[in-house]
């Protein structure tokens, strides 16, 4: 490419777009020589690969390792955590090949890709082995008898591995090293059963003689040495100071609708680049076209890019229209008698491609050899990649929308730069209150630590699951309280009581002779279903329950690796939805009818300006009852269609706020208002809970209501989107008064006169989100603040 990195950055902001820039300096490197003991063949096998010495963090790593004391390397992103936490169990492969390393990823590509990382060093010891769902049955056989390094994710230690640990002994009684990548990955109901799982592995290997060590890494946990603890349940080491190199970059905050709205950029933001005078009078409305504006002039200057949208319907959206823009451009070229672009131009498109969730294995695997490779040059990702395979040699991170976490972020943008080259990251924000406080308060990333992850192993749903896998697996003893903690006793005693567990004098036995493992939902995904194109009879993807019944009812329009499907019938109990090929004029969105009831308040207190605020067990109801045909371009109602679909129900934890008549009478709002008010600041506070809780807004759900019968007042309630809950609405309970600040300062700061995505609107409202009271909300929050 013949333009610079800024240059074409530049060009495609609209005047008054860029919000904020925090330049980012380059770091230097502190290596230090290879400890005496790693064995001379690692060395050179290292130093053949271009490592001539590793970086002082590596080697502290590393010592800590081989000293026998479970660690965790808390350094950042592209930072050289893999070669830290391999040293050790590398030498132990060397010098005693009959000791086992697994090795566990949160994703498959992410294992796969460790592996052929390792295998590159040709080391003769080495007997590698990729263990995961896809892996053929012979290669399953071969890994038990031979290998002494595994790489495998947790779903595989709980459904395979810890159920049939018989056939897995030589591993479990060899079993040197854990390796658990990407750590802060591991939150929420998915980080507790993990932790569960750990704790499950670790008592089998101990039962099988082996007390191996624990090694973590990740560039964004919080509190690392605490946060690694909780999950493993042993103490640990953290190493933290990052001796890497990094080379300079920038991170912009872009915000489309400010051009639209006529808001002005931060002080010193608008010399910070050029505006070339052709795109004076752009617009860019939203988060999906502005990314894609941007991402086509990426992939036209020739620089690589990876970009990542949260949703998998976005990630198709945006593939496709970069790929189109491109055609687009070729068609123009054309029509001009232009000849010499064509091959850069079709060449263009070839590189562009989405990559998501739900694609079939064989789909994955292409993927990521074009990505290795760098035929795909421009890559949209739902975070299925953001613990992916490790890519180099990329110029641009964007981010469109809060990836979720803080954590996330720094994940995502990690990506950029690795090759040590000038880089850039840009973060997008879409209508929605949390992109729009975080462009306007840019110190919410770059002054803010990383959230501790959220995990809660002593969650009852989830605890009693695991124990009757552990009890499975072996009978439980009194001893076992030291792996599962304070709870163990009480949730043992209800297992016994509901006939699960059989208490005898040698231990407590599961009662069943089906395996228990299926009673685990590691991820909170429920049932996985199918969908299946009746035209050619292929299985084109998966969803989980709550998508399936969301987005695959009958009636619904469902795209795939941008081919658009009409849904033809959604069977839930053989949990396969029936689609075929269409190319309709309009979109679908599902109508959700929610209901929620207070099983138990366990802690609360009154508010300073009135109300009471409380947290406890709910069971909330839910039921799609009904679609709404779209226009695409507008978002227009144009037509209802009913559903009869069956109810879920959902026991989880709240946060929930009463406020009293007096506070309607003080902020002046009427009782024709309260329903839109209470349901305007309840999306807004969805929005912005995320920020403070270290969870997606998708985690979580909520209800408003001017009446709610267990309370005998008005209440909004904001509730885990997990059985048993999560941990993330006991978070918003602990910051609530900074919670409720940041959702008014965003409601407060948004231009628009009755209410959008960017403040109040959601993209995820179950009733289409009708009625909504921006003012109504505002002054609210003023009488409750």
């Amino acid at each position: 490419t013949s333009a610079s990195l800024s240059d074409v950055l530049a060009q495609a902001f609209a005047p008054g777009t860029l919000r904020h820039r925090e330049n980012i300096p380059a770091r230097s490197a502190d290596s230090i020589p290879w400890p005496d003991w790693v064995h001379p063949a690692i060395c050179q096998a290292f130093i053949s690969r271009g490592v001539s010495e590793p970086w002082s963090h590596q080697v502290e790593a590393a010592e800590s390792i081989h000293a026998g004391r479970n660690t965790v390397i808390a350094t950042g992103t592209a930072s050289g955590k893999s070669l830290g936490m391999w040293l050790t169990p590398l030498t132990e492969a060397v010098t005693h090949p009959e000791g086992v390393t697994l090795y566990l990823s949160p994703t498959k590509a992410l294992a796969g890709d460790q592996q052929v990382t390792i295998d590159a060093l040709a080391l003769p010891e080495l007997r590698t082995s990729l263990y995961d769902g896809d892996t053929a049955s012979d290669d399953r056989l071969w890994a038990r008898k031979h290998a002494n390094t595994v790489f495998t994710n947790p779903d595989m230690l709980h459904y395979t591995v810890l159920p049939h640990h018989q056939r897995h002994r030589r591993w479990l009684r060899s079993l040197r090293y854990i390796i658990v990548d990407e750590a802060h990955h591991y939150r929420g109901v998915f980080g507790s059963h993990v932790a569960l799982i750990l704790r499950r592995l670790l008592r089998l290997a101990n039962l099988y003689g082996a007390v191996p060590v624990v090694i973590g890494a990740s560039a964004t946990l919080a509190d690392p040495a605490s946060s690694f603890t909780r999950l493993i349940g042993c103490d640990s080491t953290a190493i933290t100071r990052d001796a890497s190199p990094r080379g300079s970059g920038q991170f912009l905050f872009w915000d489309p609708l400010s051009s639209a709205t006529g808001a002005q950029p931060e002080t010193g933001v608008a010399e910070t680049l050029s505006q070339p005078q052709q795109l004076a009078t752009q617009s860019h409305k939203s988060g999906i076209s502005s990314t894609t504006h941007l991402l086509k002039a990426i992939t036209d200057s020739g620089y690589r890019s990876l970009a990542f949208i949260s949703s998998r319907h976005g990630s198709e959206v945006v593939a496709e229209r970069v790929r189109q823009s491109l055609i687009e451009e070729n068609s123009s070229a054309y029509a001009a008698g232009a000849t010499a672009n064509d091959t850069h131009i079709n060449g263009a498109i070839a590189s562009v491609a989405a990559y998501r969730g739900g694609y079939l294995p064989e789909e994955r695997r292409e993927l990521e050899r074009r990505l290795r490779s760098g035929e795909l040059r421009t890559v949209i990702a739902t975070n299925a990649l953001e613990l992916g395979i490790n890519i180099s040699g990329l110029d641009v991170v964007v981010i469109m929308g809060w990836p979720g976490t803080l954590a996330s972020l720094w994940q995502q943008a990690g990506r950029a730069g690795r090759a040590g080259q000038e880089w850039a990251v840009v973060f997008i924000a879409r209508d929605d209150p949390l992109d729009t406080y975080i462009v306007h308060h840019p110190q919410s990333v770059f002054d803010t630590q990383v959230a501790a992850a959220v995990i809660s192993p002593d969650n009852p749903f989830v605890l009693k699951a695991h124990l009757c896998s552990a009890a499975a697996e072996a009978p439980l003893t009194v001893g076992d309280s030291t792996w599962f903690g304070d709870t163990f006793h009480t949730v043992v005693d209800d297992l016994v009581h509901q006939g699960s567990l059989r208490d005898r004098p040698s231990g407590w036995f599961w009662t069943h002779r089906e395996s228990p493992s299926s009673l685990v939902d590691m991820r909170g995904s429920g049932a996985n279903f199918r969908i299946i194109d009746i035209g050619t009879g292929e299985l084109i993807g998966t969803t989980d329950e709550a998508g399936a019944h969301r987005a695959l009812h009958p009636g619904a329009i469902y795209m795939h690796q941008g081919a658009t499907y009409h849904v033809v019938e959604l069977d839930l109990e053989a949990e396969a939805a029936l689609v075929e090929s269409c190319d309709p004029a309009y979109a679908t969105r599902a109508h959700t009818e929610t209901d929620i009831h207070i099983l138990q308040d366990t802690a609360h207190h009154i508010l300073q300006r009135g109300g009471r605020l409380c947290t406890g067990d709910v069971e909330v109801r839910s039921r799609v009852t009904a679609f709404h045909r779209l226009c695409p371009r507008t978002g227009k109602v144009l037509s209802r269609h009913s559903l009869d679909l069956p109810e879920r129900v959902l026991t989880t934890q709240a946060v929930w706020w009463c406020l009293p008549e007096k506070l309607f009478a003080d902020a002046n709002i009427t009782t024709r208002r309260i329903p839109g008010a209470l349901h305007a600041g309840e999306h807004a506070a969805i929005g912005l809970l995320p920020l403070f809780a270290g969870c997606d807004r998708w985690d979580i759900g909520g209800v408003s209501t001017p009446w709610h019968p267990d309370t005998d007042s008005a209440t909004v309630f904001v509730y885990d989107g997990h059985t048993g809950g999560a941990g993330f609405s006991k978070r918003g309970y602990e910051q609530f008064t900074d919670w409720q600040q940041a959702t008014y300062e965003t409601i407060s700061s948004c231009p628009c006169t009755s209410g959008c995505p960017s403040c109040i609107q959601s993209p995820k409202c179950g009733n289409g989100n009708e009625p909504l009271d921006k003012t109504g909300a505002l002054a609210i929050l003023r009488a409750l603040l």
